[in-house]
């Protein structure tokens, strides 16, 4: 049996959540003087080291961690979150970190939106309480008809929506398929994909950016490290409240890095957002996996 430290688990998810605020504003520096498609690929050739490490450590080794009984799902899946954090780090340049993570907090309620479609879930009426406050927030985030509406709102909105895709066809996949299996095919379809369409966008890479994206490449296998770690010691439930802590931690780091404003919209909305993802916690409770 599994030694249990919910006390260590929350420690974890809160370090964990700012070692990811901290790749996201790595993301956001890199990506505003580089393409973001070759940020993405080098930080994916790094994720799927990552993997392959911990598939050689494992009983099975490289071979058994890999096999899978879904195998279409397993890389559409790993395809689909790389083409998420493409889109989610365009949105970092673009928008700013405030208002991307204010807006891709929805993506807990989408999954709750789609289960019925995707897994045949019924929603009840707290889980249609939380998507119609979630959806609330959104609107005040976006203020559309307002004359300050932007299109590029709709980019985290996207986003989120991948991410929740993603999330739903992980619970598929894990019905057949081990949690290291899975974490193996994020890794290897999602480099695979990126190698072949970041190499066109390839860009001479200053000294001190390289230090950077090594930074960036190191935080997101420290981030899931961590991340692995908690969920040893604690329940998902215990921890999982913490993880909106992200939201926080980017903010901050937009605000005192970038300049990022905190408008009352992006407060009273983000804010609304993350209590409807509380609401709905006991729902669904799924885990960012990169």
């Amino acid at each position: 049996m599994k030694r249990q430290d919910p006390r260590l688990g929350i420690v974890l998810m809160v370090l964990a959540t700012l070692v990811f605020s901290l790749q996201d504003t790595i993301s956001r520096y890199l990506s505003a003087g580089y393409n973001v498609m070759m940020v993405v690929m080098i930080r994916y050739w790094f994720f799927a080291a990552f993997v392959l490490f911990l598939a050689w450590r494992s009983g099975g080794g490289i071979a058994g961690m890999a096999r899978t009984r879904r195998p279409f799902l397993q890389i559409l899946r790993g395809l689909l979150l790389v083409a998420e954090i493409c889109v989610t780090v365009s949105a970092f340049v673009w928008l700013g970190l405030v208002e991307t993570h204010a807006i891709f907090a929805t993506y807990p309620l989408m999954i709750l939106a789609l289960a019925g479609p995707f897994l045949g879930e019924r929603l009840d009426r707290r889980g249609w309480l939380s998507v119609m406050l979630g959806l609330i927030g959104v609107l005040i985030i976006l203020r559309p008809g307002s004359g300050m509406f932007s299109f590029l709102s709709l980019v985290p909105l996207l986003a989120a929506l991948m991410f929740a895709i993603y999330s739903l066809l992980t619970r598929c996949v894990l019905r057949h398929d081990s949690t290291g299996t899975s974490l193996f095919w994020t890794g290897i379809a999602g480099a695979a994909g990126m190698t072949l369409a970041g190499t066109w966008f390839w860009q001479e890479m200053t000294a001190g950016d390289w230090g950077w994206m090594a930074a960036l490449s190191a935080s997101g296998v420290l981030g899931h490290w961590l991340l692995i770690r908690c969920y040893d010691l604690a329940e998902a439930s215990t921890v999982q409240p913490f993880a909106n802590l992200q939201l926080v931690f980017a903010s901050l780091f937009g605000i005192v890095l970038f300049g990022d404003r905190l408008t009352a919209n992006i407060a009273v909305g983000g804010g609304l957002v993350v209590f409807a993802g509380l609401l709905a916690l006991g729902r669904f409770r799924p885990g960012r996996t990169f």
